[in-house]
């Protein structure tokens, strides 16, 4: 099964990343996953289900550690290898 997951991470500074944005970012940019877009004001990232939440995983605790107040995010099924991994 393939995961896609939308988030983004507040309070928002329009001037500057804040640290918790900071460290979502490196989250999910290091995560093995096929896909990752991120940008101000949102950020997707897509791939195995396993893969895509151990990131989800580690994006809440790493973000909220760094002073996020609220995460918003949105995981939807993207596809299904067929396979039944990461169920």
């Amino acid at each position: 099964m393939r995961l896609k997951v939308e988030f983004t991470t507040e309070p928002f500074d329009l001037d500057e990343a804040p640290p918790h944005a900071l460290v979502a970012r490196e989250v999910i940019e290091a995560a093995d996953l096929d896909s990752v877009d991120v940008g101000p004001f949102g950020n997707t990232a897509e791939g195995r289900a396993d893969e895509v939440l151990a990131a989800v995983d580690a994006l809440l605790r790493k973000s909220l550690g760094a002073g996020a107040t609220r995460i918003s995010l949105q995981v939807n099924v993207v596809g299904d290898g067929g396979t039944g991994e990461g169920a």
